[in-house]
């Protein structure tokens, strides 16, 4: 439940994206949507996208039965969604809260004790808060969210200081994932030459957090650079910037076109410019990094929000700290000397389209399983509750299943791990061809508290499944069913044991795959595992796959290792074959979680070119799978 088209902007956008990322991945989905949604007092700017052009593809099955003037409307819908199983609401600003707080006890959804949910099972409820308060608060925001987020029953945002804020307002439950890009504008076009100063570009809607009227006051200050302001003028701030660009130091220097930018003039935009800038006050998280990356621009930002973990600062783009206009002008200065800009841009890696979305339905799913519904409020009589160990090991028989409870029983995490604490260069698909990234990853992993490895290669295989696992499967309490069957000398288990989670390891014989061992269930399992030194290799993907086709729950994740080599090293497969076998995991019912296009495919190729033997493999592909 939330905006699209035709109502503009990222939040429109990204909802749109969001539904069509939920039904491919395999969930029946209605995006329920609104007729009014603002009233012209809240938003004084035009909420409709100019000339009609959608910026994203609009989802087919969408509903507009939503009107901020019709009350009536929110009680109809809601009880229209009681059949569902979930419903994800997009929260923006505190005003809709009425509206969001009717639907939801209308459709019989909440938070409630379990004796309640068994009488009456509503929708469970995930709650995407892209900000939790606005950026300009007013009196009473806080109450209404307090009121909202103690109602629902967990919460989705894209920062660890969204969450802080999300859990002080009595959220009962929040996941972080990154915002995953949803880049209005189509593919890049080919840029003109240019010799000239540097050309920025500040897009977007003119508002005092994002700092425009600093960087024109910045580049008073500094000769050469020339900036072109294109969005919509929003009231005082918008006239501010127009004041501003009249400066006798900016004649010539700075145009200003007032209006929303539409999503086909935005290719030719970006072609036309040379640094993207972001100089916000203040931020929680945005897109605008990766649509400036994936059209070739470094970018200029404040080190606020997910800026900072976005632009690699001095490498692809410039960090300063917020609302310092002494290093802004520095930055400007830095970026007018010859060849600078050129340097940066060459540097500007196209973002991965795939992986953040895999993640982020991933954490949706993961929050609105059953069995993290099923969690009672603080009044419900404890002996009426199923305990977490019975949900998480529910669907594992015979002999397995006594063991994988009293594990889980015991278990409490020795080493504190979140998704904050795994950099970004720990991806969960990757390709290992330098011993260097091995001891990297060792190093790595002895500085988070992981116990000892001997075997970097094992290490740098486990690291990566347990960040995929910690990034994409986990909803916060460790409750995923995890079975490894990567042998003793992998570490996986080891450190799935010291983060709180109860793996089941098995050592392997013969052909006999993990789920013949275990006897499970079809769609019982959130991940399996099988790594160096007993990953896969050519002759055994395809089953693997198939195996873990009907294995896992939807969402779930299947990680392996496989030799990389030339065509007469045995057991491995070359980059074609590698592409052969994600085709076939297509049919399989899975998609990878990263990018291969990119940065992997480069990487092995470059591997290959430097290999001196034909009989044996030169690398180590790691693929991490999720279930559709």
């Amino acid at each position: 439940m939330g905006p699209t088209h035709p109502y503009k902007g990222g939040v429109a956008a990204h909802t749109t994206s969001l539904a069509h990322e939920l039904a491919e991945a395999g969930h029946d989905v209605t995006l329920v949507s609104w007729s009014h949604l603002y009233p012209s007092k809240l938003y004084p700017g035009e909420q409709a996208v100019p000339g009609g052009a959608p910026d994203v593809e609009p989802f087919p099955r969408t509903v507009r039965a939503l009107s901020w003037a019709r009350p009536d409307t929110w009680v109809r819908t809601g009880r229209r969604l009681r059949a569902f199983d979930v419903v994800v609401v997009v929260h923006v600003i505190p005003a809709v809260v009425p509206a969001h707080l009717a639907l939801l006890r209308a459709a019989g959804a909440g938070r409630r004790s379990v004796q309640r949910r068994a009488a009456h099972r509503g929708p469970r409820t995930v709650v995407i808060a892209h900000n939790v308060l606005p950026h300009e608060t007013h009196p009473g925001d806080r109450e209404l969210m307090r009121q909202f987020l103690e109602r629902v029953d967990s919460v989705l945002v894209h920062s660890d200081e969204q969450a802080r804020l999300a859990y002080e307002l009595g959220a009962p439950r929040v996941s972080v994932t990154d915002l995953p890009p949803h880049l209005p504008g189509g593919a890049p076009v080919d840029r003109v030459a240019h010799d000239g100063p540097p050309r920025l570009l500040a897009l977007g809607m003119v508002r005092d957090y994002k700092g425009v009227d600093l960087l024109l006051e910045a580049l008073a200050d500094v000769p050469g650079p020339t900036l072109t302001v294109a969005g919509e003028m929003w009231g005082s701030s918008g006239e501010r910037v127009k004041e501003l660009a009249q400066d006798p130091r900016l004649r010539d220097r700075v145009e200003v076109h007032g209006g929303y930018v539409p999503a086909d003039r935005l290719a030719p935009l970006f072609a036309a410019h040379d640094v993207l800038a972001l100089t916000y006050r203040s931020a929680t998280a945005s897109q605008n990094v990766l649509l400036g990356q994936q059209h070739g621009l470094p970018v200029l930002a404040s080190d606020v929000g997910t800026f900072g973990g976005q632009v690699r600062d001095g490498v692809d783009g410039i960090l300063v700290p917020p609302g310092d206009k002494a290093a802004l002008v520095a930055a400007l200065q830095r970026l007018a000397e010859p060849g600078v800009a050129a340097q940066l841009r060459e540097q500007v890696r196209p973002p991965d389209l795939s992986g953040p979305w895999a993640r982020y339905i991933g954490s949706i799913e993961a929050l609105a399983a059953d069995e993290a519904g099923a969690e009672p409020d603080d009044d419900a009589d404890a002996t009426d509750a199923p305990s977490g160990a019975a949900a998480v090991v529910g669907h594992l028989r015979h002999r397995v299943a006594s063991t994988v409870r009293a594990v889980v029983a015991a278990s409490r995490p020795e080493v504190e791990l979140g998704r904050a604490d795994l950099p970004d260069w720990v991806r969960a698909s990757d390709i290992l061809a330098d011993g260097n990234d091995a001891d990297d990853a060792k190093a790595l992993a002895r500085s988070l508290g992981l116990p000892r490895s001997g075997d970097a290669i094992a290490a740098w295989a486990a690291l990566g499944a347990l960040a995929a696992i910690v990034r994409v499967r986990d909803d916060g309490r460790r409750s995923a069913v995890i079975v490894d069957e990567s042998g003793s000398r992998s570490p996986f288990s080891r450190w799935a044991r010291a983060i709180g989670f109860a793996p089941v390891e098995l050592e392997l014989t013969g052909h006999r795959s993990s789920v013949e061992v275990l006897d499970v269930d079809t769609a019982s399992l959130d991940v399996i595992v099988r790594l160096h030194p007993g990953g896969c290799d050519a002759d055994d993907i395809d089953e693997a796959m198939s195996q873990a086709s009907w294995a896992l729950k939807s969402g779930g994740l299947l990680c392996v290792t496989l030799p990389i080599g030339h065509l007469g090293a045995e057991g491995a497969l070359g980059p074609a074959d590698v592409r052969a076998v994600l085709a076939r995991s297509h049919d399989f019912g899975f998609v990878l979680v990263g990018d291969l296009d990119g940065d992997i495919t480069g990487r092995m190729r470059s591997a290959s070119g430097s290999s001196s033997r034909t009989d044996a493999a030169y690398g180590l592909l790691r693929l991490t799978l999720r279930r559709r």
